[in-house]
């Protein structure tokens, strides 16, 4: 048994303080009792650890090399796609283990517990499968276990470069499997993670209207049953478009005519939503995955939150691109596009709850449901997924309760975040991961290796 003692810690009826927790050796919390002695590892103020909901793990070393407008007059999410599909010719098995153990490592220490891997480059350039065709997936899982983080692996079923089916270009050739090849995948992708620690899970990938057949849809639904099942959805206007000129219905419109919905669907970036789309799938029961890092460096759209959460809309937040790994940060921009479009201050808020408790409890609740992890609170039975705030930091002299949380996402960054625990392994200690040194160094090899491959 590993005991925690926290002065203060959000449990699941609110803060408590003096609060001794215990840890069972299969990762579970076995015991919450406030108003002890301190004994054990000693922290200041404990949180549940939120989900990252969606990542390209890849994409993180491309970050700083799409920053130049090209020949054209302007720069679009487009033109950034076709630069990452150059990009992609030049990563190896072993780039792509490195990529993901640093990526990893960065999510753990920005205060994330579990990294839900949207997994899509499984072949060699050129697209030929590797000899195993789950290779990749093979080396994204081998990088958890160096990282120590909680893996929710989603291969991804990428088929076709636009809704007329057309066939895929160079470098998206690599993403490409018929709906079979993509079935011998996730069988494959299974089998590795099974392999891994008993927090770690498997789930689907359709990658978007405009990349699988929507007759093969159902299919995906039943290969992930009762497992996450995950799609881009409505990011873009041109996707909008595309999709409503093939299918007759706009993307969300046609999700909601066509396919089963549930707290396990999750629905990345939903930028491109009319009113009576927001309102529907918030109503659904399925989740928004929000990328708000992202969405604002390729020009997405701002999501309507106010309106979704209105209707009792669910989310989770993730890092996308990883051009920035922040969970401070990502909660900042998502509540801050809210108030630049509407002329606003805390639209988010409730009468019950601050900006910040009310994004921290929704990100923390939504993402373990889209991760297929038992998580979310600090209480008995829950994987102790933890991450203490540093009680000596500046920005929280003097604070309490919920102002905590606020002062968090508003005041403060992640340098706040001393303490990380994933499924009770502690992974990040006083801020640094403890296999920093190791994984930064692998990361910048590659890096070397690839220079400004754009």
């Amino acid at each position: 048994m590993t005991i925690l003692w926290a002065e203060k810690a959000l449990l699941e009826d609110g803060w408590a303080e003096n609060v001794r927790i215990g840890i069972a050796g299969d990762g579970r919390i076995a015991s919450v009792e406030p108003g002890q002695p301190a004994e054990g590892v000693r922290t200041g103020i404990l949180l549940p650890s939120p989900v990252n909901c969606h990542s390209h793990a890849f994409q993180r070393a491309m970050a700083g090399l799409t920053e130049r407008r090209g020949p054209d007059a302007s720069d679009s999410f487009w033109t950034w796609r076709q630069l990452m599909f150059r990009f992609l010719d030049r990563l190896t098995p072993d780039h792509v283990e490195a990529i993901a153990g640093f990526v990893q490592m960065e999510m753990l220490e920005a205060g994330y517990s579990t990294n839900v891997e949207f997994h899509y480059l499984h072949h060699r350039p050129g697209g030929a499968p590797y000899d195993d065709i789950a290779e990749m997936a093979e080396r994204i899982a081998a990088a958890s276990v160096k990282s120590g983080i909680g893996l929710t692996l989603l291969p991804v079923h990428y088929q076709y470069g636009g809704c007329d089916r057309r066939p895929l270009g160079p470098g998206q050739i690599r993403f490409g499997n018929t709906f079979d090849d993509y079935a011998r995948l996730h069988e494959r992708s299974a089998a590795i993670v099974a392999r891994l620690s008993p927090d770690c899970a498997i789930g689907v990938a359709p990658h978007s209207l405009r990349a699988v057949a929507p007759e093969d849809l159902p299919h995906h639904a039943r290969l992930a049953g009762d497992t996450p099942l995950h799609m881009h959805l409505a990011e873009q206007i041109a996707e909008v478009e595309e999709v409503l000129a093939h299918h007759g219905r706009r993307p969300v419109e046609w999700v909601l005519d066509n396919l089963e919905l549930n707290d396990r669907r999750c629905f990345i970036h939903c930028t491109q939503m009319l009113p009576h789309e927001t309102e529907g799938l918030a109503r659904s029961g399925a989740v928004a995955g929000l990328c708000p890092i992202t969405e604002s460096s390729l020009g997405d759209g701002i999501f309507d939150g106010v309106r979704w959460l209105k209707n009792g809309g669910a989310i989770a937040v993730g890092s996308d691109s990883n051009i920035r790994i922040s969970l401070t940060e990502e909660l900042r921009t998502l509540d801050h596009s809210q108030r630049l479009r509407d002329h606003s201050r805390a639209a988010l808020a409730t009468p019950e709850k601050s900006t910040g408790r009310r994004l921290f409890d929704a990100v923390t609740a939504g993402g373990a449901s889209v991760a297929g992890r038992d998580t979310g609170a600090i209480a008995v039975g829950k994987l102790a997924d933890l991450m203490a705030l540093d009680a000596q930091s500046v920005d929280l002299a003097g604070r309490s309760g919920d102002t905590l949380i606020d002062c968090l996402v508003f005041a403060g960054d992640d340098r706040m975040i001393s303490d990380v625990w994933s499924a009770g392994r502690h992974m990040v200690t006083s801020g640094r991961h403890v296999k920093r040194e190791a994984i930064v160094s692998a990361y910048a090899k590659a890096m070397r290796e690839l220079g400004e491959a754009i």
